[in-house]
């Protein structure tokens, strides 16, 4: 089980919640050295992968959409792995139903969001599928409110995440 110090999460609870949920974030990818093979994934459990997809899915779509996620690689670590399941099982039953809906709009044009372009290209995407810009637009209408539930489910099922450790 990946470690993280008692005193690291709670200097990151009282930055508030994006910082609690990324002192297990930077643990899982500590731990993992960043790279993304089976062998170094497989240290991470469920919930861990979960909390490890969420920062990368805000991250992307807060900065990009769902554009910028998909073209950074993250499409089908986010869209074919059971993130949006396992949200729906924490509570987070409409941030899971908009992960369906971008799923079967990612699967049905895979190719073409997955091809190598140029910035003024990737640019052009905007305009072409704002069925996805309307989902990154929901996505950051309530992120607020997503980010609390997640962190809320980790400090409720905390041992699912980390070992915490304390100073004797």
């Amino acid at each position: 089980m990946i470690k993280i110090s008692d005193a690291t999460l709670r200097d990151a609870a009282a930055k508030g919640m994006d910082a609690f949920i990324d002192a297990f974030a930077d643990a899982y990818l500590k731990e993992t050295g960043g790279e993304w093979t089976a062998e170094k994934m497989a240290q991470l459990n469920a919930d861990q992968h979960t909390l490890l997809a969420y920062k990368i899915f805000k991250d992307e779509v807060t900065e990009g959409g769902l554009l910028q996620l998909i073209q950074n690689g993250y499409g089908s670590y986010i869209f074919h792995n059971p993130f949006a399941k396992a949200l729906k099982s924490w509570g987070i039953a409409d941030l899971a139903k908009m992960l369906y809906r971008a799923r079967e709009l990612y699967d049905l044009c895979k190719d073409d969001l997955e091809r190598e372009r140029s910035d003024e290209e990737f640019m052009a995407l905007y305009e072409q599928y704002e069925e996805l810009n309307d989902l990154d637009d929901a996505f950051i209408e309530n992120e607020e409110l997503y980010t609390a539930q997640v962190a809320d489910y980790i400090d409720n099922h905390i041992e699912n995440f980390a070992e915490i450790e304390t100073l004797d």
